[in-house]
């Protein structure tokens, strides 16, 4: 099993049993780089650094009640450094009381052991 395959058969297990800050604190490298489909400028699309991980997953959990989460992988390809999952959540957006469903595709790459890039890639259209 290649040490990618590894990682993200925990991070699967680990996000559907609710410890998603244990992913965080267990394999993202230091100097992780983050990228979301899209950014604001209170919330950026990229991100370097586990402390910037950190506090984007702070402001998520401020902003945001979460019902239900769903972890579905991993998937790998050719890359031996490669993984994939499929993340579904219901939340309801504090501020505003609305109530959603979304999905996104999560694209990781490891390095010795860690997470050092993630990528979200959203339905669109």
């Amino acid at each position: 099993m290649s040490e990618a395959l590894e990682i993200g058969t925990e991070l699967v297990r680990l996000c559907n049993d609710g410890k998603d800050h244990e992913v965080v604190d267990r394999f993202y490298d230091e100097k992780i780089v983050s990228i979301e489909g899209q950014g604001t400028d209170e919330m950026p699309a990229r991100m370097d650094g586990i402390e910037a991980i950190r506090g984007k997953h702070a402001w998520w959990y401020d902003n945001n009640e979460v019902h239900a989460t769903k972890a579905t992988g991993p998937f790998c390809g050719h890359r031996e450094d490669q993984f994939a999952v499929i993340h579904e959540m219901d939340t309801t957006t504090k501020s505003t009381g609305e109530r959603g469903q979304m999905r996104e595709v999560a694209l990781y790459t490891t390095k010795n052991g860690k997470i050092v890039q993630e990528e979200f890639l959203y339905q669109t259209g």
